[in-house]
């Protein structure tokens, strides 16, 4: 049999008044926070393992164990060294990230409002306390926009309807009931925590929290998140390496068993080709890119990434959604006009308005403050006490009218009432052609963007009974009040900021069109197209501002989706009940500190306050980190590339392998070494200005055509080494190549780390930066290690000086080359979407 209400709140020892401090203390200590059972984050050798899974790594750690087959200990031994540097690497990586994004959650903390007691002699004050320090035994007050922060039975409600998505995937609201005695086995009178609250009120009761709640039972089963854009493109790109990769052994072993007969003795230099194509350092760099991109925009702008693959697709975004109402205005409206019924400036039109708001105010249970009644006493000053309050009607949903009821004259009382202008029209006693002259004046205002409320009263003998809004009947027209949105500062300046990096903004809101025009122009935007929610727009473009009016919340979510589907990358910033479904819907949710819960806990970012600026720090900061990934997918794919056909085309014409596997390896390690560096980069300007997007066949077309520029590199130092004087008999002919082509093939990478960064062109860079330091170290070690112990090791020698000018020369026309490809490659614009 279920708990009456007072049954339960004697179980729980607790009463309508709440809990107080000490007994909360005591509970929170005995039963632990409000806060599902969280595992501790994976250990290193679970992390370790999860780093092997990656499809690089994995491959890698095969090669490793196919040279170990074959007795190639050298080889082997150099291959597990690469996949253990690049596991200790990216655990290292992903411990700081999981560090810094734990500190950034902790800056957006959900609070609920709970009736707590000093001592037991005290009466109980409404606080906002931390969602984590609710006891079973609470009283909590529920509205419109909360997450329901335990599971809870309500003790009273009103109007209270739920969405329970979370926990059923069911997004259409559910009433809710205060029950003394509910039915065996209803829930009409549980909330869980977790669910929003789309309408309504309530006072309940929490009854449990933490592990034991219904929600944190439901996320014992983990639900796969679809992968992102940034994800769906770095696959992409893996898969077809991959496949490239697997293929190269064979094709060595095949062309070295056809022309030289060694083709099990060709295996570990096949080997060692393969792991030279494999971009190994790719999780390390892209988990360090986004880590510090994130930490760096909760340091400078308060802003929190929830989760590090939306910085990415924060930089692809070229379409922002945006809601008026409380973004590019302040969720306050101020008085514009107060107009009679001839058109002309009447203040006793406010008067009126004014005197209703305050007592609607006053006598409405619970008390509710409304932004507009808010605007009207604002405007209006001391008025309203000068009257006896009688009764208030709130303003009903269905009829659109609130109504207070003062006392008049002996015996008399008068009706105040306001709301929308046809419902208040359709009260008032008049004669049709008057009734189509006032809506004519009231649209008239509205098309000139102000939001217009209509005042009407009536006097009538004083009764006893309670009002009902059937009294309300036979009004005379008083006049209209017209309202305009207080604009959010520094919202011009942000908007004008996005549109010019090539974003284009959509403002999605269910106001007037040419009330969301008018802020638009208040703010000094060029506005475009104007349309309403029923004609689908999904026009991307250039830059601008357009304007959607007219949307329920599904009608935000479809053109969000619609956007998504016609090719762009969309981002929404929306910070109420209405704006969740588009928060979903979208490729990145953007949601302020300040919004109601339920769109905060939907977002995947979250902005320290409601200004639009710190939205383009982010964007920029997503642009910064996806630009120095494109750098290092663009300048290892296209080098390695180039070096792995160069080896297969010197394994085919030489007698003996172009390089020794040991060599291979080491050169592979140092090009990864110094790679490191683009995870610090500061990419060009230009770069930021546009939406940044990996794109795969774009990325592929890059490598192909600077690998093979590559390639002609390589074998014309093959020919300059085949031909060149070696000066001194006693130098072996093999280890005289090995070394040059070492040499050389860790000066043309270090080429072109240099010029063929994103965006980036040497004449406008006055210091090296962290990649130009890395590539001078890295032409460094392929002078210098020939000729330490370590080339002795790797049976390398050092050049003859007219070794060293013959590369020099082909290292200039190399150079020459890639800078007028370079700068060919940028002229088409192909660069224009970043691979």
């Amino acid at each position: 049999m279920p708990d009456t209400a007072l049954g339960l709140l004697r179980r729980l020892e607790t009463g309508p008044r709440g809990l107080t401090d000490t007994e909360a203390g005591a509970r929170l200590a005995a039963l632990g926070e409000n806060a599902p059972a969280r595992p501790a984050g994976p250990s290193w050798p679970r992390r370790s393992a999860r780093a092997l899974r990656d499809p690089f790594t994995a491959l890698l750690l095969t090669l490793g164990l196919v040279s170990a087959c074959v007795a190639s200990w050298r080889t082997a031994s150099v291959i597990l060294a690469l996949v253990a540097v690049s596991c200790a690497l990216r655990v290292t990586g992903e411990r700081r990230a999981d560090r810094a994004l734990a500190a950034l959650r902790g800056l957006v903390t959900g609070t609920a409002t709970v009736l707590r007691r000093t001592d037991a002699s005290t009466e109980p004050r409404a606080r906002e306390v931390p969602v984590a320090d609710l006891v079973p035994g609470d009283v909590v007050r529920l509205g419109p926009g909360d997450l329901v922060p335990a599971d809870v039975t309500l003790l009273r409600a009103r109007g209270l309807t739920v969405r329970e998505d979370a926990l059923t995937g069911e997004s259409a609201p559910v009433p809710k009931h205060a029950a003394d005695l509910p039915e065996p086995g209803a829930e009409t009178h549980l909330c869980f925590q977790g669910c929003a609250v789309v309408t309504g009120s309530a006072t309940a009761v929490v009854v449990e929290t933490g592990p034991r709640t219904r929600f944190a039972a439901a996320q014992q089963t983990p639900v796969r998140r679809e992968p992102s854009a940034f994800d769906r493109s770095v696959h992409g790109i893996s898969w077809v390496l991959v496949r490239f990769v697997l293929l190269t052994p064979p094709l060595v072993l095949m062309a070295a068993a056809a022309l030289h007969g060694r083709g099990v003795a060709t295996l570990p230099f096949a080997v060692a080709v393969a792991v030279g194509l494999t971009p190994e350092m790719l999780p390390v760099i892209v988990t360090t890119c986004l880590a510090r991109a994130a930490a760096l925009l909760a340091r400078a702008h308060e802003v929190v990434v929830r989760r590090l693959p939306a910085l990415h697709d924060l930089g692809a975004v070229d379409v922002l959604c945006v809601d008026k109402t409380g973004t590019l205005t302040q969720d306050r409206p101020v008085v514009a006009a107060a107009l009679g019924p001839d058109g002309r400036t009447d203040p006793e039109v406010l008067r009126w308005a004014a005197v209703g708001a305050w007592w609607t105010l006053q006598l409405a249970e619970p008390p509710a403050a409304d932004a507009l009644d808010e605007a009207l006493l604002s405007a209006a000053g001391p008025v309203g006490e000068e009257y006896d309050g009688v009764a208030a009607l709130p303003f009903d949903p269905a009829h659109r009218v609130a109504t207070a009821v003062v006392a008049g004259s002996l015996g008399r009382h008068v009706l105040v009432t306001k709301g929308a202008v046809e419902d208040v029209l359709d009260r008032c006693a008049l004669p049709e052609e008057e009734h189509r002259r006032l809506l004519a004046l009231a649209a008239r205002q509205a098309e000139s963007g102000l939001r217009v409320l209509a005042v009407a009263t009536a006097e009538r003998p004083a009764v006893v009974r309670s009002y009902r809004a059937a009294d309300v009947r036979g009004l005379t027209f008083r006049g209209l009040v017209g309202f305009r949105d207080e604009l959010a500062p520094g919202a011009a300046d942000a908007l004008r900021e996005l549109t010019a990096l090539g974003v284009t903004v959509h403002v999605l809101t269910g106001d007037h069109p040419a009330t969301a025009a008018r802020v638009c122009r208040d703010l000094g935007l060029d506005v475009g197209e104007v349309a309403t929610a029923s004609g689908a727009v999904v026009a991307g473009g250039a830059g601008g501002v357009r304007v959607v009016a007219r949307c329920t919340p599904e009608d935000k979510a479809r053109v969000v989706g619609g956007l998504r589907e016609a090719g762009h990358t969309v981002g929404f910033l929306g910070d109420g009940v209405n704006d969740v479904p588009a928060l979903h819907a979208a490729d990145v949710g953007i949601a302020p500190r300040g919004a109601v819960a339920v769109a905060r806990e939907s977002a995947d970012v979250v902005l320290g306050s409601k200004d639009l600026t710190a939205i383009g720090h982010a964007v920029v900061a997503g642009r910064h980190s996806s630009a120095n990934i494109a750098s290092y997918l663009r300048v290892t794919l296209s080098s390695n590339l180039g070096n792995v056909l160069a080896m297969l085309g010197a394994g085919l014409l030489l007698p003996f392998l172009p390089m020794l596997p040991a060599q291979v390896l080491a050169q592979n390690l140092c090009f990864d070494a110094a790679q490191l560096a683009f995870a610090h980069d500061r990419p060009d300007r230009a770069v930021l200005r546009r939406p940044t997007r990996l794109r795969p066949p774009a990325f592929l077309r890059f490598i192909s055509g600077f690998g093979l520029l590559n390639t002609v590199a390589d074998l014309a130092t093959f020919t300059v080494l085949a031909f060149a004087p070696h000066g001194n008999a006693a130098l072996d002919d093999r280890m005289l190549f090995h070394s040059a082509w070492f040499t050389e093939n860790l000066l043309t990478q270090a080429l072109v780390m240099v010029l063929l960064r994103t965006g980036r062109r040497v004449a406008g860079r006055r210091r090296p930066g962290p990649v130009g330091w890395s590539a001078a170290a890295l032409a460094a070690a392929g002078l210098l290690i020939p000729l330490s112990p370590l080339g002795t090791a790797l049976r390398m020698t050092g050049l003859p000086a007219v070794h060293y000018a013959l590369l020099a020369a082909v290292l200039g026309v190399y150079a020459l080359a890639l800078t007028v490809a370079r700068a060919r490659y940028d002229r088409r614009g192909s660069g224009s979407s970043q691979p």
